[in-house]
């Protein structure tokens, strides 16, 4: 009986050579390292990804809230471009005069609650909106929204009507809530206006 023929296994293919220019990785893509940043870039990379930076704005409309969303920032330029220099005398008065009316406003909100009444609660909640809505004291500005109707017995997020009994609770847990809110809204408000140059005693 014959034997049978050893298979003769086809020569191993070559890859090809990384130093050749005409393969599909040459030696220098390999090697070669990506040119350093220009020392503008290497400056201004840490200032735009910092997370150290302060909480207060700057001049810049870029961002469309404060930190916490207690600021609407789009308002608060439109009314700082009613601002006739950089002093800042028109928006800071506005922004004084809103710290007085919300101190007694609140104190109002206190009696009301005492009394249960709940048609002045309603009527303070939607003064109170409107102030904080024309300066852009944006977490104020809905937590007095949702005053306003629990005041007319109304619960328009769930939209069911509201007993007197549940609607003076909802409205009690709310005011502590609300004036957290304008706290947080007060202070960033003053220290932006420190920062600017403002003379908080002149205002």
């Amino acid at each position: 009986m014959a034997a049978a023929a050893t298979a003769v296994p086809p020569p191993a293919a070559t890859a090809p050579s990384p130093r050749s220019s005409d393969g599909p990785v040459s030696a220098k893509l390999m090697t070669t390292k990506s040119p350093p940043l220009s020392p503008t870039v290497e400056k201004e990379l840490p200032v735009a990804s910092s997370s150290d930076q302060p909480d207060a704005p700057t001049d810049s409309a870029d961002t469309s809230s404060s930190p916490n969303g207690v600021i609407d920032m789009e308002t608060f330029h439109q009314i700082l471009d009613l601002d006739e220099d950089e002093t800042h005398d028109f928006s800071a008065g506005m922004a004084w005069a809103y710290f007085e009316q919300a101190g007694t406003t609140f104190q109002d909100m206190e009696e009301a609650l005492a009394a249960k009444d709940l048609t002045k609660l309603s009527s303070l909640g939607h003064f109170l909106k409107g102030s904080s809505a024309a300066l852009g004291v944006a977490k104020v500005q809905a937590s007095c929204e949702r005053m306003q109707h629990y005041g007319q017995r109304r619960d328009e997020e769930a939209g069911v009507s509201l007993t007197d009994e549940d609607a003076l609770n909802m409205i009690e847990s709310l005011l502590t809530q609300v004036k957290k809110e304008y706290s947080d809204a007060e202070k960033w408000l003053r220290e932006w206006y420190k920062e600017h140059g403002v003379d908080q005693d002149a205002v």
